[in-house]
């Protein structure tokens, strides 16, 4: 699966389990993103910054979060070993995680798309740790990839949540954003 540089910018609006608004801008390893929106009673705003490696693993994270109880920061740092540290603590539960998940967004299953050589058929279990979008707790998220088809301008995946009881089609346009998470985002630009 080949994919194309990614763009400097994006956005998604988000619809079904939330109603809002996201944003993307791209940089040398960098993504930085922003989140508005509500999901039933409660409304909320994310904002991030994804370090990531030249093999698009995880580096680093800083997500602030503000919701009608206060503004809140997290930092996430992957480490030798594939160890985690949240906010400076060792999360060893995380350990294995090469990406991080923001329930916040739909940007972040470009992670794995960019990083594990798919082809279709294939199968990646690819755990990450998830970024919880009202009080950027973390938690583990087991999750799987299966590449169902691919040509020069799309490429579609078979997603499956364990942690969530979750499964769903993702599509992808050829740079490796998603272009609809059903249910979630469509992206707009």
């Amino acid at each position: 699966m080949e994919l194309r540089p990614l763009p400097a910018a994006g956005s998604w609006t988000h619809g079904g389990a939330r109603v809002g608004f996201e944003v993307l801008f791209v940089g040398e390893g960098r993504l930085r993103g922003r989140t508005a929106a509500r999901e039933g009673e409660a409304s909320w705003y994310v904002g991030y910054e994804v370090v990531v490696g030249g093999d698009w693993a995880t580096e680093s994270v800083v997500a602030v979060s503000s919701t009608v109880a206060g503004e809140r920061e997290v930092v996430l740092e992957r480490g030798a070993g594939d160890r985690w540290t949240v906010d400076g603590v060792a999360r060893p539960e995380l350990d294995g995680c090469r990406d991080v998940d923001f329930e916040s967004s739909a940007v972040t299953n470009t992670l794995p798309v960019h990083r594990i050589p798919f082809v279709p058929g294939t199968t990646f279990d690819v755990p990450a740790a998830f970024v919880q979008a009202d009080d950027l707790s973390v938690i583990r998220l087991e999750q799987r990839y299966t590449l169902m088809r691919s040509d020069e301008d799309r490429h579609v995946f078979h997603y499956e949540s364990a942690t969530f009881d979750f499964e769903c089609e993702l599509t992808f346009d050829a740079s490796g954003l998603v272009l609809d998470y059903p249910g979630i985002a469509v992206r707009d630009r």
